[in-house]
């Protein structure tokens, strides 16, 4: 079953679809001063005299000075919290790496449950992707609490990460299998492009927004997705240079189909793309490559993608 745009499903791209309302922020807990009552003399304490007072508050005041004086590099991160009776208390290792990545596992995994196999995406290789792949390393820090929603995120320069069902959704209608070889044009963020490399795909990836590409390159290159070759230039024309591929993925939208892409599928390769009018909705499109030439269509339902840009496209 190939599932079609329902059930209320939102529509961006890897690199491209319309920027969600920012969520209204949630005020930061506070830690309040506590006040400690004074606590009544014990029976039998005994005033000192104003001599040795004055020696122990001496005492007091080198012993806090050693105290700040002591190397803090050992200590774990923490934060300040109260307990029960208002004491200020430490609590340990608050934003520990390790923590934070379980939580992002947790979350990931939710994500394929309730939005990915719910509908009806069933690739073994596309539901193990979307679980290995850490989204959050790919959207900004402003939206990072929604990295695994169920919607697309602006990413800057008017694009944005798609909604994790419309990658999976895509992903799914490629059709590879480890060892293709397959054409991204659209890099944006690079998430589309580390989902097909996990599934074990050799993947070259176009973008056109220079910015976008400088970010894109060195963070696929560090999460360790080496097969995934990028060039900054108009995608409309595709990589001729390594032509031909298995399968194309086209992450924002033309309002006709390009032709060089056509000519860059091996036979039986399959181009996804979505196809229509700027500021409108689009239609999801798969091409099959065949025989003699001959070009299948395959309408998928209506979708939503920022426009693809370059000078191909205007032309």
């Amino acid at each position: 079953m190939i599932p079609g745009p329902a059930s209320g499903v939102s529509f961006g791209s890897a690199g491209g679809g319309n920027d969600p309302a920012p969520y209204a922020d949630e005020p930061a807990a506070q830690i309040k001063p506590s006040h400690q009552p004074e606590s009544p003399q014990p029976a039998g304490f005994r005033n000192i005299g104003g001599a040795v007072k004055r020696w122990i508050v001496l005492c007091a005041l080198v012993a806090s000075m050693v105290a700040g004086c002591t190397p803090t590099s050992s200590v774990s991160p923490s934060t300040q919290t109260e307990d029960d009776a208002g004491d200020t208390i430490l609590e340990e290792n608050v934003g520990d790496p390790v923590s934070d990545q379980e939580t992002y596992a947790q979350e990931r995994d939710a994500m394929v449950d309730s939005q990915i196999e719910a509908r009806d995406v069933s690739n073994p290789l596309v539901l193990k992707a979307m679980r290995a792949v850490p989204r959050h390393e790919f959207v900004t820090t402003d939206y990072l609490d929604q990295a695994y929603e169920d919607h697309p995120l602006p990413i800057g320069y008017g694009q944005t990460i798609s909604q994790p069902y419309i990658v999976a959704w895509m992903s799914e209608l490629l059709e590879v299998e480890p060892g293709d070889k397959v054409l991204e044009i659209g890099t944006g963020s690079g998430y589309q492009a580390a989902v097909l490399a996990e599934m074990g795909v050799e993947v070259y990836t176009v973008e056109v927004i220079a910015e976008l590409a400088a970010t894109a390159g060195p963070l696929l290159e560090r999460l360790g997705y080496l097969e995934v070759h990028m060039l900054e230039a108009d995608g409309y024309f595709g990589w001729d240079e390594h032509a031909p591929y298995d399968a194309i993925i086209v992450t924002a939208a033309p309002d006709h189909l390009p032709q060089p892409l056509l000519g860059q599928l091996v036979e039986g390769g399959r181009l996804v793309i979505p196809v229509g009018p700027v500021g409108s909705f689009q239609t999801m499109w798969r091409f099959t490559h065949g025989e003699s030439d001959e070009v299948l269509a395959e309408n998928l339902g209506y979708v939503s993608f920022v426009p693809l840009t370059g000078e191909g496209s205007e032309g």
